[in-house]
């Protein structure tokens, strides 16, 4: 156990997540058609966003965790305040009278990704000023969720994040950062989100985007050849690490990262690290050992879990595993192997945490031989 104190800002909302039967292989399009009734199971509510899944994840492993955002004075509001309460993590959230609260309705049809319908609420005044910087003085870790979610933090050229990141690095935190998916119609889809990125990555230690918010970044022409390729279906399952995954690494390190975990959906997750030399710039708080993860460059098969009910969560877990093994001092490969695994484990309940696994299991799992996908 590290003992490290992480500070966990950004977005968070309730996640609304019917539960929708198997495919069966199905396309999309065949299943949510207009004038279509589609008999579903009840619907899981939980608290959602990366403040919740990455945040009160960290805390489910034992991590000792700050959580910072912002919610309304409305029901959805009260459900979050009430359910962070149940973790002793409800300090941090500012309640803003004449916000809504965030809310998300999560279709997870299995065998399908994701489809969110989101309303950000009172995510999009989320901003500098709002975080106690006092509280995140002596953090080990500021972990920043969602900018693509929350409209004060990516306008004005994301000017808000680089200030958020510039003060967490000012307090002596090594930073990390996690993307969302990005509607190309919304206002944020019209955002150069190369040069915020260009911005933000050298003053972000640990970066864990998904890999299609990734490519729709960078390298859009790119991202519409995968969808041709897809045909429908989810776009990481026709994804090859050499041939679409490593580029893209490749280019965020010349963009300046330093540490890049890209999630890759139910095939894996890609790690690339840069030289020791880049590696030593990160703040010593979070104790990496420089020269064991200097110039990594693998992909991690997921974990065949014993259900899938929702991916919900999955990736904003695997990230609070792998931060979470980054501070405690395990080496790249094991850090990995835990980031998977949880991930695999969350998938197996609707909600974010009830599936999540101690490290102390999932080593056990992991050495009895857990079978991998392929």
């Amino acid at each position: 156990m590290s003992g490290k104190r992480v500070v966990c800002a950004g977005h968070v909302c309730i996640d609304i997540t019917p539960a929708i039967p198997d495919a069966a292989g199905a396309r999309i399009e065949e299943i949510l058609m207009p004038g279509k009734l589609i008999q579903a199971g009840r619907a899981a509510l939980s608290v959602g966003g990366s403040v919740s899944n990455t945040g009160l994840g960290l805390k489910v492993l034992g991590a000792d965790v700050s959580l910072m955002g912002k919610i309304g004075m409305d029901d959805f509001g009260d459900l979050i305040l009430n359910r962070y309460r149940a973790y002793h993590a409800e300090e941090g959230l500012i309640r803003q009278e004449g916000d809504a609260t965030s809310y998300s309705v999560v279709i997870a049809i299995p065998g399908i990704d994701r489809i969110f319908l989101h309303h950000p609420g009172a995510n999009d005044t989320f901003c500098e000023q709002d975080i106690p910087w006092d509280q995140v003085q002596g953090a080990a870790l500021f972990h920043f969720g969602y900018p693509p979610i929350m409209r004060s933090i990516y306008e004005n050229n994301a000017k808000e994040l680089i200030g958020i990141l510039s003060h967490a690095r000012r307090a002596g935190c090594a930073t990390s950062l996690d993307l969302a998916a990005v509607d190309p119609n919304s206002e944020a889809g019209k955002q150069d989100w190369r040069e915020i990125l260009r911005r933000a990555l050298p003053l972000t230690d640990f970066f864990c985007p998904s890999v299609e918010e990734l490519c729709w970044m960078l390298d859009r022409e790119r991202f519409l050849s995968w969808q041709e390729r897809a045909e429908g279906k989810d776009v990481t399952a026709i994804l090859e690490p050499d041939r679409d995954i490593r580029p893209l690494a490749e280019e965020c390190m010349a963009l300046g990262c330093r540490v890049l975990l890209i999630k890759c959906g139910a095939p894996g997750m890609f790690l690339k690290t840069a030289a020791k030399e880049a590696l030593d710039k990160i703040s010593p708080a979070a104790g990496l050992c420089s020269e064991a993860w200097a110039g990594q460059d693998f992909f991690e098969r997921s974990y065949i879990p014993e259900r899938v009910l929702s991916g919900t969560g999955a990736g904003d877990t695997s990230i609070a595993a792998f931060l979470k093994a980054v501070l405690d001092g395990y080496g790249p490969r094991r850090t990995m192997q835990l980031a998977a695994a949880e991930g695999a484990s969350c998938v197996e309940a609707y909600d974010a945490l009830s599936g999540l696994r101690s490290f102390e299991e999932l080593e056990a799992r992991i050495d009895a031989g857990w079978a991998k996908a392929l």
